[in-house]
């Protein structure tokens, strides 16, 4: 925290952009975080499991009554509120808490907070930020239990009738999807991060939000002032009046450039020397597939299959995951859909799979790996995958691949789920383009002989980055050292890009580099034929390309691929897209 006179400044994460200024509203949980630990007797332990158990009905009856009274708006984000509801009766946190109170003696409520604790240590020791995300889903639903174990009083934010900011330790989905816009301006919490499902709301709703603050609602009260700068992360308790007046100024701008911005989305991004990108959107979750559509996307470049996995004691059935692949294939049709493979480890992202623990997951058991392991798994997946392809404009794509016999393993594999699917009448589809991710650099070596094989490249950068410098990115220690602007990674992906074209073979980008505007003319330059990213950062991406000269970045690209160091890249990048602030300035991207 930083103080500035009068006024408190503190620094969290991004939950969904924007800004907004009012008094605080203190959603309080009191009793929750704090529990204490007491025996219970042998003729007790059954009582004890009942008031576990009763507990745990009246929160799944609450969440019921959210999602029976769920706006029409909010309805494509069910999914999120069902995958709570399934928790509730998950073996992680519910079969091991009843295994605690009766093979401990020890109360439900710290048998819970420790079965949790121990649940949250699983997910936080994985590197994949998605897969850290999952951690709150976890918390918010043992908060949920604890609450009516202690006896808290839950607040409606239904019930609130004034125009507040919302300040939390934490907030849920079920929490978030009963805001009334016309009254909450925004919130702060002090868990949760970007990834989380409750920011995936947020989003949605186009409400400003900062997370993972720490201690905030405990350092402000009930109608303090407070400005919240989604955008920026940053939330200032009390400002002084020249503050409040440079973030009203700082609101409308903001407005006024979002307007206009997404008025626009739907324009192609197409350069002013007439070459079109192709851009198109992440998701995670079939609801996220409006906000694609609502900011312009070309499709779903990146559908990642791993929600249905999680947060549940067994592996998904074929006909679950063909639902909801069929789903998502229709509504974006007759735009693509990249459907990525299970992408997780299995000892400790899938708490009930039966793999022993790794020491460094990042380099073990994980993705087609994984798969590969566990044909059972990866079979149930390419028969769901086959036969959703009947219904839409399927492409199939494979993470992690590292070398030739793991493709060609993989699709002798798809080959004998298309044999099954035809011997039992079942309709499928084979017409569909096969791709995988290049984010080994042991693919981009091969990657000449990998398109031999494939119709497309996908570029993840996130792990590309993380293995081309040996950079654990969960490791604060050396965080800071990763950046996919290395010229070792930009020189990587020239390379997969000169294979492609060679090779006849498209290649595509949709790790985080790709939902930053000022990273466009590199990429653009680069010449890359698509471009996948979040579907909130469509509209600023698409206008920055659209002031960009295909040709003019082409010669950038050549300058910034022969650079020496991030810093000399960042330098170049500055100047080009910032001539007029950089004394020797290039060629204006804007």
């Amino acid at each position: 925290m930083v103080q500035k006179g009068l006024e408190s400044i503190l620094q969290g994460t991004s939950g969904s952009p924007g800004i907004c200024i009012g008094p605080a509203y203190l959603v309080d949980r009191e009793g929750v975080d704090v529990v204490e630990k007491y025996n219970v007797l042998p003729d007790g332990i059954r009582d004890e499991t009942n008031r576990f158990r009763t507990a745990v009905k009246k929160a799944e009856d609450e969440l019921k009554e959210v999602i029976d009274e769920l706006s029409e708006d909010l309805y494509h984000h069910l999914t999120i509120l069902e995958s709570h509801l399934a928790l509730f009766k998950d073996k992680m946190l519910y079969g091991r808490t009843i295994e605690a109170i009766e093979g401990e003696r020890i109360n439900a409520e710290w048998a819970l907070k420790k079965v949790s604790t121990r649940a949250k240590e699983m997910f936080q020791n994985i590197a994949d930020p998605y897969l850290q995300g999952r951690v709150d889903d976890i918390v918010q639903v043992s908060d949920r239990i604890m609450m009516n174990l202690v006896g808290a009083v839950t607040v409606n934010i239904a019930n609130i009738d004034k125009r507040v900011v919302l300040v939390a330790k934490d907030l849920t989905p079920a929490d978030t999807s009963r805001i009334q816009l016309e009254r909450i301006k925004g919130f702060v919490t002090d868990r949760g991060g970007k990834t989380s499902h409750t920011s995936i709301i947020a989003r949605t709703l186009e409400l400003p939000s900062v997370m993972g603050l720490g201690n905030v609602s405990s350092l402000i009260k009930n109608d303090d002032i407070i400005i919240v700068d989604g955008t920026q992360g940053v939330v200032i308790i009390d400002p002084s009046d020249e503050t409040l007046a440079e973030y009203e100024e700082k609101k409308l701008r903001y407005e006024a450039r979002r307007a206009n911005v997404k008025r626009r989305s739907k324009i192609p991004a197409t350069t002013t020397d007439g070459v079109t990108l192709k851009l198109m959107g992440n998701i995670e979750l079939a609801e996220e597939i409006v906000s694609v559509m609502d900011y312009g996307g070309e499709g779903i470049g990146l559908f990642r299959t791993e929600f249905q996995y999680l947060s549940r004691s067994h592996f998904p059935t074929e006909e679950e995951l063909y639902e909801q692949y069929r789903e998502v294939a229709e509504l974006i049709f007759p735009e693509p859909v990249v459907i990525r493979t299970l992408d997780i480890n299995g000892d400790k992202a899938l708490i009930y799979a039966k793999e022993s623990d790794e020491e460094n997951p990042a380099l073990g058991l994980r993705a087609i790996r994984f798969c590969l392991q566990r044909p059972d798994v990866f079979m149930t997946q390419l028969r769901a995958i086959l036969r959703a392809a009947a219904f839409g404009n399927v492409r199939l794509m494979f993470p992690m691949i590292s070398g030739l016999e793991e493709v060609l393993e993989t699709k002798k594999l798809l080959k004998e789920a298309a044999a099954q699917l035809e011997a039992e009448g079942i309709p499928y589809s084979e017409a569909f383009e096969m791709g995988i991710m290049i984010e080994v650099p042991s693919a981009v070596v091969m990657a000449e002989r990998l398109a031999e094989e494939v119709d497309f490249f996908s570029i993840g950068t996130n792990d590309l980055t993380q293995y081309t410098l040996a950079i654990d990115r969960g490791n604060r220690k050396v965080a800071h050292l990763y950046n996919s602007l290395h010229p070792a990674v930009l020189r990587m992906i020239k390379q997969v890009v000169d294979v492609g074209k060679r090779c006849n073979v498209r290649v595509c980008l949709c790790g985080e580099m790709a939902s930053e505007p000022a990273n466009m003319p590199v990429l653009l330059g680069l010449e890359l034929d698509e471009l996948s990213m979040t579907p909130q950062s469509l509209p600023a991406v698409k206008e920055m390309v659209r002031g960009l000269s295909f040709s003019e970045s082409q010669k950038f690209a050549e300058r910034v691929i022969s650079a020496d160091s991030v810093a000399e890249v960042e330098a170049l990048m500055d100047a080009f897209v910032y001539p007029d602030e950089v004394t020797n300035g290039g060629p204006s991207a804007v």
